[in-house]
């Protein structure tokens, strides 16, 4: 399975594959990866913020 077909799928972008095995371990493994997938993406954003988007509107003084 491709990374990028697997981080669709954790975002919910893309339907998981039905004929799939679910195992409890493998919810709790998807799930977790989900949760950090998730901060990875707020924590760019927050760097972003900080260091394009504050100096653009004049925040270091």
């Amino acid at each position: 399975m491709g990374i990028w077909k697997q981080i669709a799928e954790y975002l919910y972008i893309k339907k998981r594959d039905p004929n799939e095995p679910r195992t409890q371990w493998m919810k709790y493994m998807h799930g977790m990866n989900r949760i950090s997938l998730i901060m990875f993406i707020v924590a760019v954003l927050i760097i972003i913020f900080k260091l394009v988007i504050l100096p653009l509107l004049g925040g270091n003084n």
